[in-house]
């Protein structure tokens, strides 16, 4: 065994990752110091709802391709082959559901939050409910999302550790902060080209060297890395194409269909069609991102075949022998490290700017503004700009945290995975069970969080290592996302020992099917508490907040049945537009004063942000008023 390998940045490497940080912040700036200059919070955290699809979409792909991704899919190819390929299959329904059944809903109900979606379902205390769930998740993995690829830069490269974090840190603390969601989603933007760039760089140089795409191909087969269609069904198996395809269903629906940071960037969309187009947009994207995370697995089989870095002891850990590869190829090639490290911590901005944005968001739309219903819009804007900050300052409190966890940093990384499942199945048992009612809801939540904690930890001490040395294909598998995936994986061992069975057999569940366990049991305990306390009713519910599934598929009852199962709410109406832009019908008063029922907009007051209701006797005439607000008592005031 030999001793870890140090590689050194030159000059024009720092040069390139100084241009990142640079042009990030000044994305930011552009945006604090333009257009309305982040004075509302309409403007701050939602982006005026003026984005267009392109932009949108890009910055779905970033969210979803963190920096640990970026380290981690090479990784597992290297190690277990293309199998991971096969997860590609799962983004098709893992888009398409959310494209049609999650944006009308929440695009129709014109929300900020998609916690406030909850409320409007159940009460406010399952907002709340979800609310803290969803803070608690974020919290706990942004930290850690930082300061994961900066210890694996330090190890390999001498780069400085808490430089690169704190560079990292307050960076995107001064662009969330200073120019909202329009600043975090065209950083996105830039972020996404620079991640291509870098994995492209990678790619073509170790191929070359290797002696050419077929080359790389040929030894790929000659080493069984190259993986067929696994069609085994067994659930304890750790890749197979069930797992992969079926149970990655499930992983993109609870990132890509509830997660706050995603549904913010639908929401923030021009029109609900922009918003669905956005889900289609990223899909080829994620599939081009998924190959070059495998072609780059590849490349590195290619030069080091069954003789890894980590087995010979260069490195110490996959994710370092990631950045070794790469230090490697681009040896001789100064400025091109630079790069790649631009691109993986273009991966880490994307996500933590993210985490900033959503945080402040759900924490003034859901956890304020109900108890401050009298805040002026300036003191509203104000107060979400100190939140992203005060959120960031977190971020870098978890990242020194996270330095001094050792091997609980794996388990930080499993509790983001473990809530992502449970939320899903909230959402899932609002949207498409009428039936269920609020207790059930909060029953199921704590029975789906229970048991995703109980497997997870039960896995995690099961499969906690002695004082043996793991045999090479004993490796960490990618932790693929920033807000749902499971990093659990990382402790999954592929030495043969026997089927386990009884509960031994549960905690030996694939990581891919812990979103699809965990969200099943909220629906199930919640469908069985909310039977028992009784169901809620059709009159009872708001309208716009089921999705009629239940309708569809029970087609061939008779009404009265369907009724009685309450499965023919309908969708709420799709809003109409004016010059691309969605309105409600709203009211004229005597003074002329333009405005929806609940949300009004007084000519005098506009400017100011401020809304005031008045007298339902003081109603005239209906007018078109663009971007008008629709809240859960203007739902039913909608035009048709």
């Amino acid at each position: 065994m030999g001793e870890v390998v140090q590689m050194h940045f030159t000059a024009v490497d720092y040069v390139i990752f100084a241009l990142l940080l640079v042009a990030s912040a000044g994305i930011g700036l552009f945006y604090a110091f333009s257009g309305g200059r982040q004075r509302t919070t309409q403007e701050f955290l939602m982006a005026d709802r003026s984005m267009s699809c392109l932009p949108v979409s890009l910055s779905l792909l970033a969210t979803f391709q963190s920096a640990v991704a970026i380290l981690g899919a090479p990784s597992e190819v290297y190690t277990f082959g293309t199998q991971y390929w096969f997860l590609g299959c799962s983004y098709f329904l893992g888009l398409l559901i959310p494209a049609h059944i999650f944006i009308p809903v929440f695009y129709r109900l014109r929300l900020s939050s998609a916690y406030e979606y909850l409320e409007l379902r159940f009460n406010k205390t399952v907002r709340i409910c979800g609310t803290v769930t969803f803070i608690f998740q974020m919290v706990i993995y942004m930290g850690v999302v930082l300061y994961a690829p900066a210890l694996a830069l330090n190890a390999v490269t001498g780069f400085d550790l808490w430089g690169a974090v704190l560079a990292m840190g307050l960076v995107c603390m001064l662009y969330t902060a200073l120019g909202g969601l329009k600043a975090v989603i065209w950083t996105d933007v830039f972020q996404t080209v620079v991640m291509f760039a870098g994995q492209l760089a990678v790619i073509v140089v170790g191929a070359s060297q290797a002696g050419g795409i077929s080359e790389v191909w040929k030894k790929a087969m000659n080493g069984s890395r190259i993986a067929g269609l696994d069609l085994n069904p067994d659930p304890l198996e750790r890749h197979t194409f069930w797992t992969l395809g079926v149970g990655g269903v499930f992983l993109m629906l609870a990132l890509y269909g509830v997660n706050q940071a995603q549904v913010q960037r639908y929401l923030s969309s021009r029109t609900e069609k922009e918003a669905i187009m956005s889900c289609y947009v990223v899909f080829p994207c994620q599939q081009i991102v998924l190959c070059l995370g495998c072609l780059m697995g590849l490349v590195m089989f290619a030069r080091y075949g069954e003789d890894s870095p980590l087995v010979k002891g260069y490195v110490k850990t996959n994710d370092q022998m990631v950045l070794y590869f790469v230090m490697d190829v681009f040896r001789d090639l100064p400025g091109l490290p630079g790069l790649f490290v631009a691109c993986l911590f273009s991966g880490a901005l994307s996500t933590i700017s993210s985490a900033f944005n959503s945080l402040a968001t759900v924490t003034m739309e859901d956890l304020i503004k109900p108890h401050f219903p009298d805040m002026t819009e300036a003191k509203a804007t104000l107060l979400s700009k100190g939140l992203a900050l005060a959120y960031g300052l977190v971020c870098l409190a978890m990242a020194y945290l996270a330095s001094l966890m050792g091997s609980v940093l794996q388990a930080a990384f499993s509790i983001f995975g473990m809530v992502g499942g449970p939320l899903l199945g909230l959402f899932c048992l609002g949207m498409f069970f009428p039936c269920a009612n609020p207790i059930g809801a909060v029953v199921g939540l704590v029975a789906g969080l229970a048991m995703a904690f109980w497997v997870g930890i039960g896995s995690f001490i099961m499969r906690m290592p002695g004082p043996v040395v793991q045999p090479p294909n004993a490796t960490a598998p990618p932790l693929f996302d920033n807000m749902t995936t499971t990093v659990m994986t990382t402790l999954l061992s592929t030495t043969a020992k026997p089927r386990p069975t009884g509960v031994e057999a549960l905690y030996s569940l694939s990581y891919m099917w812990y979103s699809a366990h965990n969200s099943t049991t909220v629906v199930i305990v919640g469908l069985i508490v909310s039977f028992l306390t009784g169901p809620m009713k059709e009159k009872e519910l708001t309208p716009g907040t089921v999705f009629p599934v239940l309708g569809t598929l029970l087609f061939f009852l008779p009404e009265r049945y369907r009724e009685k199962l309450c499965c023919i709410t309908p969708l709420a109406p799709k809003p109409k537009e004016i010059n691309n832009q969605p309105y409600q019908m709203a009211k004229k008063d005597s003074s002329g004063a333009t405005y929806c029922k609940d949300d009004v907009v007084t000519k005098e007051k506009e400017a100011e942000g401020e809304r005031a209701l008045p007298d339902e006797d003081d109603l005239e005439t209906r007018v078109a008023l663009p971007s008008c607000q629709l809240t859960a008592h203007t739902v039913q005031e909608t035009a048709l």
